[in-house]
């Protein structure tokens, strides 16, 4: 904003503008290009709490020392070369209650020489009137608000957070002291939400506002589903001050609505570590294409949730998603299960039946613990890759399918290749696009983040309050080695959450195992590795070179049977 005006007329003019900005209840006061005080209007001294005869005539930089300059003082060079110099500067106390705007503006003369500067002051005093009363008079009500599951939320005029109650912070992850004084625009992330045009919407048109599956962003940038109401909020005389949100935590119903329909995203994956997000960057290229991927990860990284992802972002995700689990199903029911069979072709066959490439078709097939799959199918299952078609048991008949195969495994298939347990030209053909889910134990950056993630999943699903976990518990958490990833964190943090009859999870809410510090990998001992069991079953693979089948057989047990113990004796071949 530029002004001319000329040196003479220079305070007379600006004393003008003062009384009219006095009518407006806003503050404001003048200096010279000496940076002397010239003037000030009564709202000013008010807020400040001096009087005219303490300022006149000296410099601005030394009475009004309790309020933070400009971002550029208009007298610098600075400020006409930062973008922001024009910003105005908004100050909060040490209590997060009494926010003070501050906006500086140069005045110019004739010849555009600068003369001077135009500073106003804004109070913020009447919306936080209305909630001392929340805050002090009302003590009842302001703990009837935090107690309730509902987030609560106000804002005024300018759009920045007066009142935040303990649901809110429960909810969001953000504390009152890092919200208060900052624009609500920061529950909603960088992107413009409709949400936050709600509420803007509310405030200029006095109308409540609903948005039954809004989202905002929580203190992990992470989108959170949420229920939500906005209000125009009113001082005693109607004057609409601000505004007034309430919202309710979705997360359950999210989870459910997922877990039907498998509409999983990339906001369901958590991680900040620059490994994970280098995958989440790289699945939102190869997503789009048709190219088969091969998905690696210990157990519990979650390579299923990974498959799932990629199909709903896919060109496919309208057509079905359909798992198969190679390790589950016993040996002599698998084929039949993947690719269907014609009636006759066994006895008990009476009809036809679809298999699951066909269930697919136009969508995605995974095949979890792909390395599991008998090496008599890994044959069929190349000609699928390759020709796009395959024989049901018992049909002479090709079928054609178009389908887009996404495999998984925990086990290494180069390694098995090596030792002749899987056909190389099968796993050239899986291999196209290789993806290997690093452990927990090597983003251990993103435990914060999952914690919370998880908890709040929990609470959801069992209808508790979302409780604080102590310095020491969250210590033992952060330490602790995770052989089983994802899936041991959420498994520690139910019992905890089970456990735990109050709002804060203790070392003793933890279980027991938890409470000494992990041993190094290198040096793992489980007793279960001297097991007799666990013996016979290791001679017994040697014998028959590694074959599942051979040495199920041979223990007179299910493969399904033998494959869980491996996994419980850590068993590889």
């Amino acid at each position: 904003m530029q002004t001319s005006i000329s040196p003479i007329e220079h305070a007379l003019k600006c004393g003008e503008w003062l009384e009219l900005l006095d009518e407006l209840n806003i503050g404001a006061f003048v200096a010279d290009k000496d940076r002397l005080v010239r003037a000030i209007n009564y709202t000013a001294q008010a807020v400040m709490e001096l009087k005219a005869s303490d300022v006149i005539g000296k410099d601005c930089r030394d009475i009004f020392t309790g309020v933070r300059c400009t971002r550029a003082c208009v007298f610098s060079a600075e400020y006409h070369t930062r973008k922001d110099s024009d910003m105005p500067v908004t100050d909060v106390d040490k209590n997060g209650r009494h926010i003070l705007t501050r906006f500086s503006t140069p005045v110019y003369d004739e010849k555009h020489k600068l003369t001077g500067c135009l500073t106003i002051l804004q109070d913020h005093s009447p919306i936080y009137d209305l909630i001392d009363r929340v805050h002090y008079e009302e003590r009842s009500l302001k703990m009837t608000l935090d107690n309730l599951d509902v987030g609560i939320y106000t804002v005024n005029r300018g759009g920045l957070i007066t009142f935040f109650n303990d649901a809110a912070e429960k909810i969001s992850g953000y504390s009152r002291k890092e919200v208060l004084g900052e624009h609500f625009s920061r529950l909603f992330g960088d992107e413009p939400d409709k949400d936050q045009a709600l509420l803007e919407h509310a405030m200029v048109s006095g109308q409540p506002q609903f948005n039954r599956n809004g989202k905002i962003v929580d203190s992990g940038n992470i989108p959170l589903p949420i229920s939500a109401k906005y209000l125009a909020l009113r001082n005693e005389k109607g004057v609409i001050v601000g505004g007034l949100a309430t919202f309710q935590d979705l997360t359950l119903v999210d989870q459910l609505t997922k877990a039907i329909s498998n509409r999983y995203t990339f906001h369901d994956m958590i991680g900040r570590d620059p490994a994970i997000r280098k995958i989440f960057a790289m699945i939102q290229v190869i997503a789009k294409s048709n190219t088969t991927i091969l998905i690696e990860g210990d157990t519990g990284t979650g390579k299923d949730l990974l498959a799932k992802v990629i199909h709903n972002t896919s060109l496919r995700s309208e057509k079905p998603f359909i798992k198969i689990n190679c390790a589950a199903i016993p040996e002599n029911l698998i084929e039949s299960e993947i690719f269907g069979y014609v009636k006759g072709a066994f006895t008990g066959a009476d009809r036809d039946k679809t298999g699951r490439f066909q269930e697919a078709a136009g969508g995605t097939i995974f095949l979890d613990e792909i390395g599991d799959l008998p090496l008599a199918l890994q044959a069929k299952l190349l000609r699928v890759l390759e020709d796009r078609e395959f024989y049901p048991l018992g049909s002479r008949k090709t079928r054609k399918v178009d389908v887009r195969v996404i495999s998984a495994t925990n086990r290494g298939l180069e390694k098995m290749v090596t030792d002749g347990l899987f056909r190389a030209d099968l796993f050239y053909r899986l291999n196209v696009l290789r993806i290997e889910l690093p452990p927990l134990r090597k983003r251990r950056s993103d435990l914060p983040l999952l914690i919370r993630h998880i908890l709040r999943k929990l609470c959801a699903a069992q209808n508790c309050r979302l409780p604080d976990i102590s310095g020491p518990a969250m210590k033992i958490l952060l330490n602790l080695d995770y052989p089983g990833n994802v899936r041991e964190l959420e498994n520690i943090l139910e019992h905890a959450l089970i456990i735990c009859q109050d709002d804060l999870i203790r070392p003793e809410h933890l279980p027991a195992y938890t409470g000494q510090p992990p041993l190094p990998r290198a040096a793992e001992t489980d007793d279960r590795q001297d097991s007799p069991e666990r013996q016979k079953i290791v001679q017994t693979l040697k014998r028959f070179n590694g074959q599942r089948t051979k040495t199920a057989a041979a223990l007179k047990m299910h493969r399904a049977t033998l494959w869980r113990k491996m996994k419980k004796y850590r068993i590889h071949e």
